[in-house]
């Protein structure tokens, strides 16, 4: 009978917890009907200037119309052009060569080689000596410097991804990020760069998914003259080699490549010179495109000339090999979902009284191939440069079981941290800490180009404590970013959590409400790592609007 009457006494908990809300009741409708607008087979995984994304876009403006925004694109309207150059790789002129002792090897293009797509030339080519920058990390402020005592100048060099194990998370995410490493390469000279891959580089993405995926296209933005908009510098091939290949490149005199990562990793080994040259070739086609930022505005009061920033990536990757017969990638909780919670914060926002500081809301294309809408808008606002005050992005919302709080990725870096905790009040809502912080979700989404033109941003996402007896939202979201995550399964027949959504729709709606009326505008903590380093005294910041080229 006790056990009965346990039993009993939690499922009738269980009903409390998941008790819905009338008004969240009818915003989950309208969030589950966005969803299924998006990821429908007729928008073909939205990928970045395509037919698909097109009308995703169109739809997107017909709701922010439908809830009362006024445009604030280019020419009068909801669409800003982002310039883009699209390249693909060609199956003929790829090549890795290393010559050393006498001996030559070629390694094999895709199954243990492939360049990264250039974006300036068409056919491209280097030989040169070769060394070896451990992971090209120079950071000062932690003793780190993998280029003493090296030059570098005119030669191709060897190295591995990754940061020391010893940085802090954000210190170890910003040296881990391929540019910082292609940009510290290139102000020392290197012509050319070869990235290893290790074996726990490809427990997390196989290099089999990445070769089978070498005809991907890939996108980059593109300048006033044409041509892209951050270039290379003196780096004229950029290429990576499989974990598999890696003692090819590295191992010999008692090495291998497996034990140089490991006292890498440890902070033990600077660089040294490789013995022979490495000689690399690259071949791509490259053709202009463009697309578009989708750009609403809620207009505020007497700081109507301030915004705050709501950011959701409309885009996917489109079409891809075949999984179970099906080829075409939906992304619907990547990102149909954070879109339409953007939608119905929106909703709720415009249905309330008028704010101080206005309201942007923009639904971004190339985020899948580098937080490339995101990075235009930041950097050339449609609305007067320096006006951007606060960005809270949505970006594949895990809900996927039910919840009874939600993560407040970033809060941490600014003032925009009580404000959270005050909206997570408000909404009745526990805030938890980032369950994976070393995974560092700042700097992996929209929210990241933002933070590097200096605005204080945030990242509201899916809870992690069970809403109720046997619920674990952990376990759905591990399973689904195993299973489901870039996939064609990401559709719309997931077990979509609407009502943790329509919450997570009115925690982003209270915040933005706390930041507009707030008498200050937010601030980078002092001593903060990227408010040093990106804050006001940063060189990037926010340019004048532009039109594209």
């Amino acid at each position: 009978m006790r056990l009965v009457l346990a039993a009993a006494a939690l499922l009738a908990l269980a009903a409390c917890q998941r008790a819905v809300p009338p008004e969240d009741a009818a915003a989950a409708r309208r969030i589950e009907a966005d969803l299924r607008a998006l990821a429908d087979d007729r928008m073909q995984g939205r990928e970045t200037g395509s037919a698909g994304y097109e009308r995703a876009a169109r739809y997107t403006i017909a709701r922010m119309q439908a809830i009362g925004l006024r445009p604030a694109g280019e020419d009068g309207g909801y669409r800003q052009r982002v310039p883009l150059l699209r390249a693909q790789r060609l199956a003929e002129g790829n090549t890795l060569v290393v010559e050393r002792n006498g001996a030559t090897v070629a390694l094999r293009f895709r199954e243990q080689f492939l360049p990264l797509l250039d974006f300036e030339t068409e056919q491209a080519q280097v030989a040169a000596p070769a060394v070896f920058v451990a992971q090209a990390v120079h950071a000062p402020e932690l003793k780190q410097d993998d280029f003493a005592g090296l030059d570098v100048r005119g030669k191709v060099a060897v190295l591995f991804g990754g940061a020391p194990a010893r940085f802090p998370p954000d210190q170890r995410a910003h040296y881990a990020s391929t540019d910082e490493k292609l940009r510290a390469l290139a102000e020392r000279g290197a012509v050319g760069a070869v990235f290893v891959a290790t074996a726990g580089d490809e427990e997390t993405y196989p290099w089999a998914r990445s070769a089978a995926q070498w005809q991907r296209p890939g996108l980059s933005l593109r300048g006033a003259d044409g041509g892209p908009l951050e270039r290379r510098g003196s780096l004229r091939v950029v290429a990576r080699v499989s974990a598999e290949a890696a003692d090819i490149l590295l191992a010999g005199d008692g090495r291998s490549a497996a034990g140089l990562y490991r006292d890498t990793d440890a902070g033990r080994l600077r660089g040294f010179v490789l013995p022979g040259t490495l000689s690399l070739s690259s071949r791509q086609r490259i053709a202009a495109l463009e697309s578009h930022n989708l750009v609403a505005r809620l207009p505020g009061g007497e700081r109507g000339s301030e915004h705050v920033v709501f950011s959701a990536h409309l885009d996917h990757i489109g079409t891809g090999a075949a999984v179970d017969g099906d080829s075409l990638y939906n992304g619907a909780v990547d990102n149909a979902l954070g879109v339409a919670v953007m939608l119905e914060a929106a909703r709720a926002l415009a249905a309330g009284p008028q704010p101080r500081r206005s309201l942007l809301f923009v639904a971004v294309t190339g985020e899948e191939h580098g937080l490339l809408g995101a990075r235009w808008f930041a950097r050339h606002p449609s609305v007067a440069p320096g006006t951007l005050v606060a960005n809270l992005n949505l970006d594949m919302p895990l809900l996927l079981a039910p919840t009874r709080d939600a993560v407040a990725v970033g809060i941490e870096h600014s003032s925009l941290a009580p404000l959270a905790r005050q909206a997570a009040r408000d909404t009745g809502l526990t805030l938890s800490p980032d369950p994976a912080p070393q995974e560092v979700m700042f700097v992996r989404s929209d929210q990241y180009a933002f933070v590097q033109a200096g605005v204080p941003a945030a990242y509201l996402n899916a809870g992690v404590i069970g809403a109720g007896f046997g619920d674990d939202p952990l376990a759905a979201q591990r399973d689904y970013l195993r299973q489901r995550y870039h996939q064609p399964s990401d559709d719309a027949d997931q077990p979509i959590q609407y009502a943790d959504a329509a919450r997570l729709a009115r925690l982003n709606a209270r915040l933005a409400e706390l930041i507009a009326q707030a008498p200050q505008p937010p601030t980078w903590n002092a001593g903060d790592f990227f408010g040093q380093r990106y804050g006001v005294a940063a060189p990037i910041k926010q340019a004048e609007p532009s039109r594209a080229p």
